[in-house]
């Protein structure tokens, strides 16, 4: 494979393989300064018959990516430059139950609630609608409630 040209998916030349390590096709770049960049092989497909390798990245990405020199080059950086390390995700205690203080991405919002015991949305809208209908009888007038009189003396409402 070395001495392959290396393009894009839209033609776009990237340079030509120099060399392998590990799971990286090492790649050259320029005529006057050259440099080295590791490409993995999970983004590359080699194309036998035209003596190619399509690379499904954009050249921008493979020229900004760590550059290889004459002691080799840090792998997991690549890697990562690339989008293809892996990634410490959310801490859990196993069996993917959370850390305390961390949420549960597998989780809803209203689960996590629920398991913090707190009151879940449905349950407040409720409560605020018991609590307004309550105090909206105790602010009404009092003739929508047939106690118009309430408040006079019995003797007074025959003197009328």
């Amino acid at each position: 494979m070395e001495g392959y040209d290396v393009v894009t998916v839209d033609e776009n030349k990237v340079g030509k393989v120099v060399g392998e390590s590990g799971n990286f096709l090492i790649i050259e770049q320029g005529t006057l300064l050259k440099s080295k960049h590791a490409l993995p092989r999970e983004l590359a497909h080699v194309d036998e018959s035209e003596q190619k390798v399509r690379v499904t990245v954009p050249k921008e990405l493979v020229d900004d990516s760590p550059k290889v020199d004459d002691d080799g080059f840090d792998e997991w950086a690549a890697a990562e430059h690339y989008g293809l390390a892996p990634s410490e995700g959310p801490g859990t205690e196993g069996y993917g139950v959370t850390d305390p203080g961390v949420g549960d991405p597998s989780r809803s919002s209203a689960e996590q609630a629920a398991r913090q015991g707190m009151e879940s949305a449905e349950e407040q809208r409720a409560r605020m609608r018991e609590s307004e209908g309550q105090s909206a009888l105790e602010e009404s007038s009092p003739a929508l409630l047939g106690d118009r009189l309430a408040d006079v003396d019995e003797r007074e409402q025959e003197e009328r």
